[in-house]
This record gives C-alpha cells, structure tokens and sequence, in this order.
C-alpha cells in the first residue's frame, strides 16, 4: 500500500538517515575557516535553513558568538566583515539566498557555500568561495543530516567548537533503532484529520518547528508551532473558542527548566479540559545532540505515515513548484 502512495520512496531516504550523519561529516573534510568572527550568518530559506535552525538550539549554551539565520534577499546592517557567512540552498538555486550571496561577496565579507550544485556552485566556483556539495536528489527538507553534520564538522575544524565525535556517534546508533517509525504510526492515526499545534521549550525550538513544516510539506496540511513559556501568555487563550480540530502535541526533554515541566503539565490539563485531545512526546538519549535529533526523527515519520493515512504521496510540493514558475 505504502509503494502506491509513496511513488517516489520516501521512506527509504528516511529508512537511509542515520547514514546521512557519517556522510555530512565526510563532506566536509578539512574544511576550515580562520578569523576573528563576533557571528555566524546563515543564509537559508525552508530546509536549507534547517541546519542553522538545528545548530542554534545545539550550541545555545556553547557559542560565544550567536548565530543568526537571514531568510531574505539583502544582509541586515550588522553583516560585516566580522561575520562568517554560510550561504545555504540545497537546489543551489534559491534566488533569496543567491541575491543576499552575491551581496556578501561583493562586500568582501568571508563566506562558505553548500549546496547540491545550481547556481550557487557555479558563483562559488567563480568567486574562489569555499563550497560543500551535498548529494542531490532528494527534497531539501530530507537532507538535514547532510548539512548540519557538514556544518557541524565545519565549526569543528575551525576551532569555533570543541568536538562532538562521541555525540555524534551516540546520536547516529540510537536512530538506528526501530522504536521511531513505531512512536510514528500510533501518533500519525491520532493526527488524521486533525491540526497539529506542537509545543516545546525554546531550548528544543527546531524541533517544534521541524515538526510543522515537515506536516506542512509531507503531509499537506496545516500545522502549527510555539514555545513555552510564551504561548502561555497569549496563544493559551485560544482553547477558550475554537474554530478548528485540533491535536496537540508536547514535545518534552527531562533536562527543560523545571517550571517548564511543570507549564506543560498544567497546559496539558487545561487544554484537554476545554475539548482538545493533547499527547505528549518525552525524548531520551545519553546526550542532547541524540535528544535533538531523535525528536526530529520522529517527526519526520509522523508526517510521513500521516501522509500515507490521508492517502497524500508525500515527496512532492507542487504548490511551491507552481509558486516559482510564476515568480519567474
């Protein structure tokens, strides 16, 4: 039934992940930059800019220099020669990431490209600019491993971080694990036909937001995200008179602040108590890197098998393909 639906396999890609993490790592090699940066400046749009997402929430309480995602077409003032730019298109052909690319080269700021190829690899072969090549052929929003273990691997040899050779390691056995795609399927059945909201701590922010756009895009529908505490101060109020069929789901890690733990258990009271039915996600692992990335795992097989619960092929995005013919 599966191969009827999923006419382009994604469940072999996702089957495939965890060899993405050896892989990532692989592509960037010796790969280095060398500077006195005060930030990071990702440029990326949706699943390119995933990576940056992920590696924001991963290295929160490392970096002493913040990295900042810019999803648009002109660098921000602050973007200078201080900073260390990654341009970010996995098509290599995002013109947002193009244009905003161009600008930092023409500005002399130091910059570092990765892409599947496209445009983006032509203009980095032509301005010299250090560029990682990610393998192509699969949705920007599958290849995450690829690219944040590359970038990971990059601030590594860099000496921006220390290494995580070991968390790496952790985090790529316990997704080999079969106990994912099984939390998935329980979880997809209770999504079909519903509105997702998912909830988290900001510490696990890329994961909430990975959740939503995977459904977005996977399973084509409508999903929301937010964090608490701040949903508590305004998005809570909501449940008081709702216009839609909603399930929502918190995604919870034992190491959040205890008075998150305690918001998200009366949250979920209260949310169920005015007619919404709620399930909550505790993610384990022996570090946080295998924390991360066992949260976002199962939410790219819950947006997997819910596509397939809706009887959605859930590889294309058509009305995103459509949307670029008519911008072009």
């Amino acid at each position: 039934m599966a191969g009827d639906i999923d006419k382009e396999d994604m469940e072999a890609i996702l089957d495939d992940f965890p060899t993405q993490i050896k892989k990532g790592i692989e592509l960037c090699k010796s790969l280095a930059v060398k500077g006195d940066f005060d930030k990071i400046v990702v440029l990326g749009m949706g699943g390119s800019a995933l990576a940056a997402e992920i590696l924001k929430c991963y290295l929160k309480y490392e970096l002493d220099i913040p990295i900042i995602i810019v999803k648009t077409y002109s660098l921000p003032k602050f973007v200078d020669k201080h900073s260390f730019v990654i341009a970010s298109s996995y098509s290599g052909n995002t013109e947002e990431i193009i244009a905003a690319y161009r600008e930092a080269e023409r500005k002399r700021i130091p910059t570092i490209a990765i892409a599947s190829g496209g445009k983006l690899e032509e203009l980095a072969t032509i301005n010299k600019t250090p560029f990682i090549k990610l393998p192509s052929g699969i949705q920007p929003r599958l290849s995450i491993g690829y690219s944040f273990f590359a970038l990971l691997k990059l601030l590594e040899n860099s000496g921006i971080i220390e290494s995580k050779k070991e968390d790496t390691k952790k985090t790529e056995e316990a997704l080999r694990k079969p106990i994912f795609k099984e939390m998935a399927k329980k979880l997809a059945e209770k999504l079909k036909g519903k509105i997702p909201i998912i909830y988290a701590s900001d510490d696990l922010s890329c994961v909430a937001y990975k959740w939503k756009i995977d459904i977005n895009e996977n399973s084509k529908t409508h999903a929301f995200y937010n964090i608490i505490p701040e949903m508590n101060h305004n998005e809570l109020v909501g449940y008081t008179h709702l216009n839609g069929d909603f399930h929502v789901i918190f995604i919870r890690n034992d190491d959040d602040h205890e008075r998150i733990q305690k918001r998200i258990k009366i949250n979920r009271s209260i949310i169920k108590e005015n007619g919404v039915e709620a399930t909550e996600i505790e993610i384990k692992g022996d570090c946080f890197l295998t924390k991360l990335f066992s949260a976002i795992y199962i939410g790219d097989w819950v947006s997997y098998y819910l596509a397939l619960e809706e009887g959605i092929d859930p590889t294309p995005v058509d009305i995103v393909e459509n949307l670029k013919n008519k911008l072009k």
